[in-house]
C-alpha cells in the first residue's frame, strides 16, 4: 500500500488543449433541445471554459486535500481516499462510485461524514471513509484480462476493507456501485454487517405485472422511459465497448460529451445539468476519465457485467439494507418490489429532490440519509 497524489504533467495538459483548439465539429442539431444529444451549442460554450478558464490546478490540489493511496488487491492496483475520523466510535464505510461518474462524487460528502460535528451533526454518527475507484476508472488499474466484473469487484473490496484494518464495515453505492455493493451483500463474506443503496437493483414482481397497483404503473412508466432514451450508451458499452473507445481515448470533446449528456438526462436539474452540479465538477468528472485514458476500460464494466451478474437473475439479499429513493432517480421502484430481493429492508426513504448522482446533486441530503439508515446498525459488532 502506498501514498498517492494525483499529478498531471505540463506536457498532458498542452496536450488537452491543443485538442480541444483543433476540434472538429460536428453540424448543429435539428432541434431546439437536447433530444438528439447534447446541444452544439453548449458544447461549444462548455469547451470554450474547459480551455480558457478551468483551473486544472487548483481541482487537482482539491483532489489532493484527502488522504490518497494504492494498494495493490490480488494483483490490481486500486485508487482510493482513505480519511479516517478522530472519533473513537466511528465506524468504517466504503462508497462506490458508478458510470458515468468517479471518487469526484464523494468529495462533498467525506468531511461531514468523518467529521459530523463540524457540519451540522453529531459526533455519534460519524464513520471512517473508503472511497475506490473502480478497476479500470480514474486512477485504478485497468484489468488486462476479462472477468473484471461486480462479481469480482464485490470480492475485491471486501478483500481491501479488511487490508486497511477494518474487518467489519458498511457499504453504500449507487449505480454500478449499487451493484458491486449488493454482490458484496450476495457474497457475505463475514466482513459486511449493512448496506445502503440510492439505486436498488430489482425486478417487478410477478403479482405487479398481472395486477399493477397505481405505484407499479409509476414504476413501468419509468423503466419504459428509460429504455426508449436512455439505454443506447449502454448497449453499445455492453456490447463493442472497445470500438466506441477509440473515439473516447482520441478526443477531450467526445469524452466530455458522452459523459456531460447523462448529467442532462440523469439529474434532477430542470432542463440543464449545471443546475444540479457545478460546470468545475462537471469538468473534474471528465478529467478523471480523460486523464486516464479510460474510455474502454471504463465501458467494458458493462460488457463484463451485463453478460454475468445482470444478465441471469437476481438472487436475494438477505444482509440488513437501506434504500434513499431520490426523486428523479432513473427507475422508481415501489417499497414492495424492493423487499422482494431485499428481504432485511432497514430503512426506506423517498426523497423530494435530488437524481441519479445524490451525493454530488444534494450532498447534505445524501449524508444525512447515511446517519439515518446506518444508525441501527452501529453496534452490530464494530
Amino acid at each position: 500500500m502506498e501514498t498517492f497524489r494525483v499529478q498531471v504533467t505540463d506536457s498532458q495538459l498542452a496536450d488537452l488543449h491543443a485538442r480541444l483548439r483543433n476540434t472538429r465539429w460536428p453540424d448543429r442539431e435539428t432541434v431546439s433541445d437536447w433530444s438528439q444529444g447534447i446541444p452544439l451549442g453548449y458544447m461549444r460554450e462548455l469547451v470554450d471554459y474547459w480551455l480558457n478558464r478551468y483551473d486544472w490546478r487548483a481541482r487537482e490540489a482539491r483532489l489532493n486535500s484527502l488522504p490518497q493511496f494504492r494498494a495493490t488487491i490480488s494483483g490490481l492496483g486500486i485508487h482510493f481516499y482513505h480519511v479516517r475520523s478522530a472519533h473513537p466510535q466511528a465506524v468504517p464505510l466504503v462508497l462506490t462510485h458508478g458510470w458515468p461518474g468517479s471518487v469526484v462524487e464523494f468529495l462533498n460528502v467525506i468531511g461531514p461524514l468523518t467529521a459530523p460535528e463540524l457540519h451540522g451533526g453529531d459526533s455519534a454518527d460519524a464513520f471512517h471513509v473508503i472511497c475506490p475507484s473502480l478497476p479500470g476508472y480514474g486512477f485504478s488499474d485497468k484489468p488486462i484480462e476479462p472477468g473484471i466484473g461486480i462479481e469480482r469487484i464485490a470480492a475485491l473490496w471486501d478483500e481491501l476493507m479488511v487490508q486497511v484494518g477494518y474487518p467489519a464495515y458498511l457499504a453504500q453505492g449507487g449505480d454500478w456501485g449499487a451493484a458491486v455493493t449488493t454482490q458484496i451483500a450476495v457474497q457475505n463474506l463475514g466482513h459486511c454487517r449493512g448496506i445502503h443503496l440510492n439505486f436498488p437493483i430489482v425486478s417487478p414482481p410477478a403479482a405487479a405485472i398481472a395486477n399493477p397497483t397505481p405505484a407499479d404503473k409509476i414504476a413501468f412508466a419509468a423503466r419504459k422511459r428509460h429504455a426508449a432514451h436512455e439505454t443506447g450508451y449502454s448497449t453499445q458499452q455492453s456490447t463493442r465497448p472497445q470500438t466506441l473507445a477509440y473515439g473516447l481515448v482520441d478526443s477531450p470533446v467526445a469524452q466530455c460529451a458522452w459523459i456531460v449528456e447523462k448529467f442532462h438526462g440523469w439529474t434532477d436539474c430542470d432542463g440543464h445539468p449545471e443546475n444540479a452540479v457545478s460546470r468545475d465538477e462537471l469538468l473534474d468528472n471528465v478529467m478523471l476519465y480523460w486523464l486516464s485514458g479510460s474510455g474502454a476500460s471504463s465501458a467494458r464494466l458493462y460488457w463484463e457485467s451485463f453478460r454475468t451478474a445482470l444478465g441471469a437473475g437476481l438472487p436475494p439479499v438477505s444482509l440488513p439494507t437501506a434504500v434513499s429513493l431520490f426523486a428523479r432517480e432513473l427507475a422508481q421502484p415501489p417499497r414492495e418490489w424492493v423487499e422482494q430481493r431485499y428481504t432485511r429492508l432497514t430503512y426506506w426513504n423517498a426523497l423530494a429532490k435530488g437524481g441519479h448522482f445524490a451525493a454530488l446533486e444534494q450532498p447534505a441530503v445524501f449524508v444525512e440519509e447515511l446517519r439515518n439508515a446506518f444508525r441501527p446498525l452501529r453496534s452490530n459488532s464494530f
